[in-house]
């Protein structure tokens, strides 16, 4: 039996984690939510994560941070960046620190899967 990925959903709102999560348990992919970076890091998800969906805004450390951190401690790992900001320092610092994908909300949710796809074919 072949095992479908895993995907990490880490997003402080519970109703879009619950719906990303959802959607993505849809495709007939495995999810982990978290409703925090450090949630998310104190579990043993991350080095068994095919990819990472996180915001960027959230208590503690911020979705950027958290990719740096995946870089460094799980090198490969693709992290995808959702975030409803607008200001220009926001989205530079966030396309600066090189995600796989960046979309901002309200995303369309096939253009979602289609990240998480692309990001999981990318490490296969």
């Amino acid at each position: 039996m072949v095992t479908s990925p895993l995907v990490a959903i880490v997003e402080d709102d519970d109703v879009l984690r619950t719906a990303i999560d959802e959607l993505l348990r849809s495709c007939g992919y495995r999810t982990s939510g978290h409703d925090s970076a450090e949630s998310f890091l104190a579990s043993d998800v991350m080095g068994n994560a095919g990819c990472v969906i996180t915001d960027i805004q959230m208590s503690g450390m911020d979705g950027v941070d958290l990719k740096r951190r995946i870089d460094r401690d799980a090198p490969g790992t693709p992290v995808i960046i959702v975030t409803a900001r607008n200001e220009a320092h926001v989205l530079g610092r966030a396309e600066a620190c090189d995600p796989y994908c960046l979309l901002r909300k309200p995303f369309d949710p096939d253009a979602l899967v289609e990240c998480v796809e692309a990001a999981l074919g990318a490490v296969a």
